[in-house]
């Protein structure tokens, strides 16, 4: 892909991503983080896909369809988590399910209903986007978030997400750069980016 195809793509997804209502700004009664988050990778035609990882603790199927997975009376701090969900030649897919899971703000995953778990289906971009919490720590683990990433009747990708500058870092065996979360800060809110990149073409 040229740069000047690259960057045109990426002018599309940013425009289809505001368009279609998933911009940084979309919810009234928070303020996030303005301006453009940055891809996470930039997607060029050809490149690896995301990294998976391990499923980790607490997976629970059948998740409720939500983007909204905020608890009332939450002291966390809010974050909104979006991005596109792209092939490794950098085409969007559309209708593919993407699943979320974290701790909560006490670092406790929910096994009897599903606080801080739920699902949505890319938008016809490709875009996703979640409202959640800044998950707690808990021991052995550094700050993160679950991610399953399905299409009908299979499985593409199984992965975890970070947050740069943690002191856990790099104490967490887990722990890859690769899956490092873009982040912008604005008030008592946080805006987070991740583009996954599918091995499919």
């Amino acid at each position: 892909m040229s740069a000047d195809s690259y960057s045109s793509r990426r002018q599309l997804l940013h425009g289809a991503l505001a368009a279609s209502g998933l911009g940084l700004t979309g919810y009234p009664d928070a303020t996030f983080a303005q301006g453009e988050l940055a891809p996470t990778p930039q997607c060029h035609d050809g490149d690896a896909p995301t990294e998976p990882q391990i499923e980790g603790p607490f997976y629970k199927p059948r998740s409720p369809q939500r983007a909204d997975l905020t608890e009332p009376g939450t002291k966390a701090r809010l974050v909104e988590v979006s991005g596109f969900v792209l092939t490794r030649s950098c085409a969007p897919v559309p209708r593919v399910l993407v699943d979320l899971w974290h701790a909560d703000e006490r670092g406790d995953y929910d096994n009897r209903s599903f606080r801080y778990r739920g699902h949505l289906f890319t938008d016809a971009m490709g875009a996703y986007r979640f409202r959640t919490i800044v998950p707690a720590l808990y021991p052995g683990r550094t700050r993160h978030y679950h991610v399953k990433v399905l299409s009908t009747g299979r499985q593409l990708l199984t992965t975890q997400l970070y947050f740069p500058d943690e002191p856990m870092n790099a104490r967490d065996d887990f722990f890859s750069p690769a899956l490092l979360l873009r982040i912008a800060n604005a008030g008592e809110s946080t805006s987070a980016r991740f583009d996954f990149v599918l091995d499919m073409r």
